[in-house]
């Protein structure tokens, strides 16, 4: 049996060698540009902080800050390698693509460009998302909230991990449609399963927006109201791309009315 899954396994750590190769390539790019990819990443923060200058009129305008020594070179690594991960996504996907091609048909090989550029733009959009609409709500709320009271004095390293975190939440969220679409093309799932799974989806949802989000209920409501959205999209495009739902009905009309 080992054997037998001998050249899936090379296979497998040759594709993840050359995955985790673009990361590394890709980070030290990133981090030859940290600065102003770490000025893009506390933007939002920096707004929701003015806003409680403006606000609250016991407290001072808060701050950004670091406990530790060596703070400022550990959030650096840390804005690199979550940019080396966003800039490796098209060499990622293509070696998932790569590594599962040998048991497609030629047609669905012929899906790869498609999936890196629909896999890379959907995470770009999720990402984008949740940069331009979830934190600004997000923020200004949390930090905010109290500040007539405390001056709110933002850990850096606290921060990115945080900040990380939503991005790729949402990143990987927006890949729903893209993964049913292909799913759907394999012949893996079609709508009649993900209509009948849809109550049980909307749970899950909610559990993963409350994992990957703020403690407060605007921002998971940020996160769930697109992931159902989005739910209800594949549902679309499974239906679309994978005529196997309708053959079977059309298989059940014939015998109902064969039986008559």
């Amino acid at each position: 049996m080992f054997e037998d899954l001998r050249p899936h396994l090379v296979e497998l750590r040759k594709r993840l060698a050359i995955s985790v190769g673009a990361v590394v390539v890709m980070f030290f790019v990133a981090l030859f540009f940290h600065e102003p990819l770490l000025e893009w990443i506390i933007e939002p923060l920096n707004i929701a902080l003015e806003e409680v200058g403006k606000k609250s009129v016991h407290a001072a305008e808060g701050m950004v800050t670091t406990n530790q020594v060596g703070g400022a070179f550990f959030v650096a690594l840390k804005v690199a390698f979550f940019t080396g991960i966003l800039a490796a996504l098209p060499i990622i996907l293509a070696q998932f693509w790569l590594f599962i091609a040998p048991g497609l048909y030629a047609n669905e090989k012929r899906m790869l460009i498609p999936f890196i550029v629909g896999g890379s733009v959907m995470f770009g959009v999720g990402v984008a998302f949740a940069y331009y609409v979830v934190t600004p709500f997000g923020f200004d709320f949390l930090i905010t909230f109290g500040s007539f009271k405390f001056t709110p004095l933002i850990n850096i390293e606290d921060y990115v991990g945080f900040f990380t975190k939503i991005m790729f939440g949402f990143g990987l969220a927006f890949e729903l449609p893209v993964f049913a679409y292909f799913l759907a093309l394999l012949g893996l799932i079609y709508d009649r399963q993900m209509s009948g799974f849809f109550k049980y989806a909307i749970v899950i949802i909610f559990i993963v927006a409350a994992l990957l989000t703020p403690p407060d209920i605007l921002t998971q409501l940020l996160m769930a109201g697109p992931l159902i959205i989005l739910y209800g999209l594949s549902i679309l495009i499974v239906k679309a791309v994978n005529p196997a739902a309708r053959e079977e009905d059309n298989e059940n009309e014939d015998d109902a009315k064969s039986g008559t």
